[in-house]
């Protein structure tokens, strides 16, 4: 492992490696931070910025039924692309803010947005309109992931679940599919 982690460090600068040393609690968690920076070509605000959120501790985090309903490479890649919680400390929205100002403020700080999503995410659009039955009906965002190779759906609520909105999503999945 050693021999690895040395060929990980000589791909980032000094300071990226710096600021994991200095931050990080662990071996394993070091090497999440340096991966990342290679692969995604994080600068150093970003590095820190991830750090900071404990995106090691919440990837691949959320709960879900991929290892049922999606074959082992797709499982795992999904699996890995989301996290629990999700971190939106950039937008500066009180208790008060209603689905339309949490929509608004996500798309007007849409690269920071997509950065907390994570690697992969194409953003398609907002209040996207889908037409079933004659019918039209909007999604709040709709982003497609590269890797995956599927549509991501984000119906935003303001308040506390409802069983509803589940049907609400899986209606939107299903007429996603069959467009």
């Amino acid at each position: 492992m050693q021999g690895t982690v040395l060929q990980y460090i000589r791909q980032i600068p000094w300071g990226h490696n710096r600021e994991i040393v200095s931050k990080c609690q662990n071996v394993s968690e070091a090497v999440f931070y340096v991966q990342g920076t290679i692969q995604n070509n994080w600068s150093r605000a970003i590095l820190l910025a991830q750090i900071e959120s404990k995106l090691y501790e919440r990837q691949g985090k959320a709960i879900h039924n991929f290892q049922l309903t999606l074959p082992k490479p797709q499982a795992d890649l999904a699996r890995d692309t989301l996290k629990n919680p999700y971190n939106f400390d950039f937008l500066t929205l009180g208790q008060e803010a209603k689905e339309r100002d949490l929509e608004t403020a996500l798309t007007n700080h849409i690269q920071k947005f997509i950065l907390e999503l994570g690697q992969g995410f194409a953003y398609m659009g907002r209040q996207f309109s889908l037409k079933v039955g004659g019918d039209d009906f909007y999604l709040d965002l709709l982003f497609y992931h590269t890797r995956l190779r599927c549509y991501v759906i984000v119906e935003l609520k303001a308040d506390e679940f409802r069983p509803e909105y589940a049907g609400k999503l899986n209606f939107y999945m299903n007429a996603v599919n069959a467009n």
